[in-house]
């Protein structure tokens, strides 16, 4: 009767972490480039009671034996990057990535960031930055007196500046990839780190070798669907009011026995 409630009370915690993956994803429904989670569950170690296979007399085996399982956990969270609906804003420094790719940051401390949200601004420096400081890697600076900035699908901007009939090249954005994505440490800030699961950041220009291509004037949204995770909410709760279920009923089962032994 005691393995009964542990079990349950393992269902308990598993779904616990799964409504806070599905609040974490609705409450982030509006942040740009944001990456929903999934988590994954495993069932723990079984208790073989009786081997599968076991010989039951000379001349039989046991066709599926006894194993009792002992529960469940939480094995990892998973981050989904599926492309997220591009939504057009009309700011020359707002750029979305439709494909593949990331956009590579500059760190304080000079280590390399990663990011899907391309909610880009200038500051005082004439510096391309995000909305946190960080520069973009590699560094654009805008110069004081243009008038528009034009980013190419292929990561090319350029300026118009007074007096000049030609736009003027100031550098290109660069994109980059990983082999394994869902591999990335989340940092916060819409920002990713690289780690040995992820492999290398492989940079190349927008539109080729499988990088997706820049859409100026044009944010990518959160790629949670409201509707699905609400679904997972309620299939969630229902998983967590039938373990507590089963918590209930081993509890009156063992004051049974209590009572009348």
């Amino acid at each position: 009767m005691h393995a009964a409630l542990y079990i349950s009370k393992t269902g308990l915690s598993a779904q616990d972490t799964r409504l806070a993956a599905i609040s974490n994803n609705l409450a982030n429904v509006a942040t740009a480039g944001f990456k929903k989670d999934r988590v994954v569950f495993e069932d723990l170690l079984y208790q073989i009671q009786r081997q599968p296979g076991a010989s039951s007399s000379q001349s039989t085996e046991l066709p599926s034996g006894m194993q009792i399982g002992t529960g469940v956990r939480v094995s990892s969270s998973q981050k989904l990057f599926t492309q997220g609906a591009l939504q057009t804003t009309g700011e020359a420094l707002d750029i979305g990535v439709n494909g593949r790719g990331f956009f590579e940051i500059m760190m304080p401390d000079g280590s390399s960031a990663y990011t899907r949200d391309g909610q880009f601004q200038v500051n005082a420096n004439g510096e391309i930055v995000t909305g946190q400081g960080h520069t973009l890697n590699p560094g654009l600076t805008v110069p004081a007196d243009a008038q528009t900035i034009t980013v190419g699908q292929d990561g090319v901007v350029t300026v118009k500046l007074p007096g000049q009939p030609e736009p003027v090249n100031i550098g290109n954005i660069n994109l980059v990839d990983f082999v394994n994505p869902s591999g990335l440490q989340a940092m916060g800030g819409n920002l990713y780190s690289e780690t040995i699961a992820s492999g290398n950041p492989q940079q190349s220009t927008p539109g080729q070798n499988g990088m997706g291509r820049l859409a100026q004037g044009s944010v990518e949204s959160s790629n949670v669907e409201v509707v699905e995770e609400l679904v997972d909410m309620i299939t969630t709760q229902r998983a967590y009011e039938m373990n507590s279920k089963a918590i209930s009923t081993a509890d009156q089962m063992l004051q049974f026995v209590t009572q009348n032994l």
